[in-house]
This record gives structure tokens, sequence and C-alpha cells, in this order.
């Protein structure tokens, strides 16, 4: 009984210095130098592996096709909207940080009424550009580019793309979809600071929403040969009330072949949006 008592102990001792040896070299990873050889190499195809884009927050398996109230009681769901399993939300443990987005009680109701009617709002439905921080996650790849002093990403998604200016660039001209980003190096680390977002954008499928007072504020880590840790704190005083982040990792597409493909998705919702035009209508 003794022996077996010494030989636990040791093993417990090996496994604790193995713990203590990979989170140092973890700790200590040094990045591979990008183009200029001063900043870690960012350049690469990433996608996330999470349930984000359905819900940031933690949340259970559940039908996407939510029953609404109308006047008189619920309404019911048309058959064609009946998917099975297709048709559901994957259970996710959450990006925010905390655990719950701090809405104001204004902002609180809207999304409440979004995620309720989200097959008609959700501007991801309709093909639009994602915005920042859910071009990120929507369940698709992108493409980092990075120079000497320049960073472009491309998103396979509707074909969004993104100048991220390493000098200051001033202030957004104007709204739109994907934003104004500024970037800077701190240390490792890249920070691109997002502004000037079209508040028609959503965070998720859950009906998440900003006003268009939003900033984003992303850093980009690399913290292995094929990881980049994405973080991304979010503030607007309009609809929450203090800022809040979220943060996953980032993978690198491994196949031999990785590449964008072409997601134009525009025609695939022409008949969504515009069929009611119809000099013929489609038979439903």
């Amino acid at each position: 009984m003794r022996l077996v008592g010494v030989v636990i102990a040791v093993l417990i001792a090996v496994a604790a210095c193995a713990v203590q040896s990979s989170e140092q070299s973890e700790g200590a990873y040094v990045a591979p130098r990008g183009p200029g050889g001063i900043h870690p190499d960012l350049n690469g195809i990433w996608q996330v592996m999470n349930e984000a884009n359905y819900d940031l927050e933690r949340h259970m398996a559940r039908s996407a096709m939510q029953e609404r109230e109308g006047p008189y009681g619920p309404l019911p769901v048309p058959k064609v909207l009946y998917l099975g399993a297709v048709g559901s939300v994957p259970p996710g443990v959450g990006v925010v940080e905390g655990g719950k987005i701090p809405y104001t009680d204004e902002a609180l109701a809207i999304k409440q009424e979004n995620q309720q009617n989200w097959l008609q709002r959700d501007p991801e439905v309709k093909c639009y550009l994602p915005g920042v921080p859910r071009a990120t996650y929507i369940p698709q790849p992108f493409q980092i580019f990075q120079g000497d002093d320049k960073v472009f990403i491309a998103y396979q998604y509707a074909g969004a793309v993104r100048d991220i200016y390493m000098e200051d660039p001033g202030p957004a001209p104007i709204d739109t979809w994907m934003g104004w980003s500024a970037g800077r190096w701190e240390g490792d680390t890249l920070v691109v600071e997002v502004t000037g977002l079209s508040e028609q954008s959503w965070l998720d499928r859950s009906g998440n929403h900003h006003s268009a007072q939003m900033k984003v504020t992303e850093r980009y880590t690399r913290i292995g040969p094929d990881h980049i840790q994405y973080e991304a704190t979010i503030e607007d005083p309009e609809t929450f009330t203090r800022p809040w982040k979220i943060s996953m990792p980032l993978y690198r597409r491994m196949e031999d072949n990785a590449k964008l493909m072409d997601f134009r998705c525009v025609e695939f919702v022409e008949e969504l949006m515009y069929g009611e035009w119809r000099k013929e209508p489609l038979e439903r």
C-alpha cells in the first residue's frame, strides 16, 4: 500500500510538471514575424468554431421558429417553416464575458422583439453585409492579408471586405455596414478600433443589436501556430449600460487547397425580398 501511495504521488507530481510546462510553453509562444520582420504574421485563412452567430450569450438548443403573439393569442407558424432539425438553434456556451449583454431596459425590449421576428428582420437573411464584429464569427472563413504597413481582411460571406488603416485616418466620413477601421500594434497584438458602423447591422441571429454610436475595439493575438485569440470590446451608451467584451479563438483552415470561395448570396434572396412584385407570382 505504501508503494502504491508513492507511485500515485509521483504520477501527480509528473502531471503537475507537465501542466506547468505546457502553460509556460503556451505563454512563451513567439509568433513568426510577418512582412517587414517586426510584427507577428497574421496572414492566412481563419474561421471560428462556435455558435456565436446564432446567439452570443449562453443558450440551450431551441427552435428557430418562435411562436409570435398576436392580438388574439399565438400566431401560427406557416408549414413551410417547419424545417425539423435544420430549423433549430444549436446550444452554445456563449462568448460574452460575464455571461449577459448589459442592455438598457429599452434596448432589451427591442432585442426581445427582434428575436421573435428574426426571420423578417435579421440582415443576414437578406444578404446584407454582416458588420463588425459579426463578420468574424459568421460561420464562413475569412482571409487576413498583412503587408509591411497595411492590413486587409476579405470575408467569404457576401464578398465583404475591409481595409484596416494603420495610420490614423480621422473620423469615419459616413456610417457603413463594415465601418471604419483604424489599426495599431500594441506589442504583438493588433488592435483595431471600428467606428462608423450602420445601426442596421445585428450582432447575431438572436436579435442582439446596437445603435450608430457603437464603437468596437478588436484585438488579434497569435497564441499558437494555427490559432489567433480574438477579443472585441463593445461600447454603445445608447444601447448598453457599460462596455462589454466577447472573446474566442480563431482557427487556421488547414486544407491544402484552402481558399475563399464565391458566396454571392444576393441571388438567393431576390425572391424573398422582391418576389411579391412579380407579374406572375410563383406558386407557394
